[in-house]
């Protein structure tokens, strides 16, 4: 008999192929086994992916680490799980706009900006925010190497990092995201401006697990990591806007207050 999978010759009484790992399979398909085989594979505590998401909470340095150093199979690799939470974020802006119908507030300080202006933020917002999300893999890199760095990563080593901990935090953000816009629609845009500073501070979170710097050396990096971060995120929100203007999405008249 050969797995189906590789089509490696295998013994009769093998349950799994000793080449690729796949479960050899006798029977034909059930609803019974097939309903067996999804909660095994997405429900069952010790899958790769609960493993991972728990694991990146409890104990990130060894997710990451294992991973830098070889350990590829006992977790979710970083490239599919940032994938799970670029899925999970098109999602929630699904709900949100078909679903919930919901209205995002834009004018959260109340500063009377422009109706048209906010309408078409709101449609940048939703049609790019994957793009956007993507977009802060370079900013934290950049930054995270300038200053969170003791152990010496490598470029490609650093990325790692990033990757997981930005899809960490945006997998949790889909569920409580959802739950805001459930039960506290009003909030959210508040909701939103807070998730990014703790965005922050897990990502801080997970440099110090990975360095174990000083209390007095992680309050320190802390601060230069925030203060460097939100000068170029500023920065790129301000380059967006130029760009918009000049592609035609936005004009000047756009950014005059409403009367």
């Amino acid at each position: 008999m050969n797995c189906k999978n590789c089509a490696n010759s295998l013994q009769t009484d093998y349950s799994f192929c000793p080449d690729c790992g796949a479960k050899v399979i006798r029977n034909r398909l059930t609803i019974k086994n097939l309903l067996s085989d999804i909660t095994e594979r997405y429900f069952n505590l010790d899958n790769t992916f609960l493993r991972t998401f728990f694991h990146l909470f409890t104990k990130p340095g060894v997710v990451i680490n294992g991973y830098v150093n070889g350990t590829r199979r006992k977790y979710v690799n970083p490239i599919s799980y940032f994938g799970i939470a670029l899925m999970l974020a098109g999602f929630l802006m699904f709900f949100m706009r078909k679903v919930f119908d919901f209205e995002m507030d834009l004018d959260a300080f109340d500063q009377g900006m422009n109706p048209e202006f906010t309408k078409k933020m709101k449609d940048v917002i939703y049609d790019y925010s994957s793009l956007s999300f993507i977009s802060y893999i370079p900013v934290f890199l950049i930054v995270g190497l300038i200053t969170l760095n003791k152990r010496k990563h490598i470029l490609a080593e650093y990325t790692i990092s990033v990757i997981y901990s930005l899809a960490q935090w945006s997998i949790l953000s889909f569920f409580t995201s959802m739950f805001i816009i459930a039960y506290f629609p009003e909030s959210f845009t508040n909701y939103s401006l807070t998730a990014l500073l703790f965005m922050i501070l897990y990502f801080l979170y997970v440099q110090q697990k990975l360095n174990k710097y000083s209390a007095w050396q992680i309050i320190y990096k802390s601060v230069l990591f925030t203060g460097i971060f939100f000068t170029i995120f500023v920065g790129l929100i301000f380059f967006i806007m130029i760009v918009a203007m000049i592609t035609g999405h936005f004009n000047p008249a756009d950014f005059v207050p409403a009367k």
